[in-house]
């Protein structure tokens, strides 16, 4: 089962605590948690983004979706990067979550990333077997790199 990890602040304190970080130290330390997953077998992917003040919204709530720059938000709104695991249960998910170094006023969101199986009945949809073929692209580009 794949899991996405998704990393946000919950507080400004947050913020400010990860600012006051000697950022060396926060690139060992991201950089064993993700040797960890890779020595398992288990990271599929994982990045930081950027600052959200570089980022934009579209937002669908109008007839024309409408671009708004950032930053946007409030901070407990906002997410810093991702992972996307590949484990055998969603409590594995949760133990690997918990060994992030993460600390006071930051959050996980963990949450499963769907596969075929969540949509055998539509296994003749013409997206659906579009979805399969693209798949194999990718793995096929992947492996050419």
């Amino acid at each position: 089962m794949k899991y996405m990890l998704i990393m946000r602040t919950a507080s400004d304190a947050a913020v400010a605590d990860y600012e006051a970080m000697d950022f060396e130290e926060v690139i060992n330390a991201m950089g064993r948690y993700n040797e960890s997953m890779m020595k398992a077998g288990i990271m599929l992917a994982g990045e930081g983004l950027s600052d959200a003040s570089e980022g934009f919204v579209v937002n669908f709530d109008t007839e024309q979706p409408i671009v708004t720059d950032g930053p946007y938000g409030e901070v407990h709104e906002l997410f810093n990067g991702f992972w996307i695991i590949d484990v055998a249960s969603k409590a594995e998910a949760a133990e690997w979550a918990k060994r992030c170094p993460l600390g006071p006023g930051s959050r996980l969101e963990v949450r499963r990333v769907h596969d075929e199986s969540d949509f055998e009945e539509y296994a003749d949809n013409e997206y659906i077997q579009k979805e399969k073929g693209w798949r194999e692209e990718q793995a096929a580009r992947a492996a050419a790199e």
